[in-house]
């Protein structure tokens, strides 16, 4: 799985944090009924609201790995619009396309 430079130098610097983020993360995926690729999508809706450009990218890698199709991806980020404005869903739009692009050029 690809991770960003600057991830695995944080956590290669302050793995007992990153260990502890990541024990959260398995809790709270484990806490309910929703599967994997659901829990990527909302993770995705998230990321998207936060205008976070590397959870948007992990996030849509995650679901697509976890079975969810192009198309969840670019309505999970269409139904942003409404919700963030126009210019922000349309960069969304954009991150996520790069990493579909990147998914289908392999």
């Amino acid at each position: 799985m690809y991770l960003p430079e600057i991830f695995k130098q944080f956590v290669e610097r302050h793995a007992d944090v990153a260990d502890k983020f990541k024990e959260v993360g398995d809790l709270c995926s484990k806490a309910g009924t929703l599967d994997f690729r659901i829990q990527q999508l909302i993770q995705l809706g998230i990321s998207i609201g936060a205008g976070s450009r590397g959870g948007v990218r992990s996030h849509s890698r995650r679901a697509l790995e976890a079975g969810a199709s192009s198309d969840d991806l670019l309505q999970v980020t269409l139904l942003s619009a409404t919700i963030i404005g126009f210019p922000a869903m349309i960069a969304a739009y954009a991150w996520v396309q790069e990493v579909i692009s990147h998914a289908e050029a392999k």
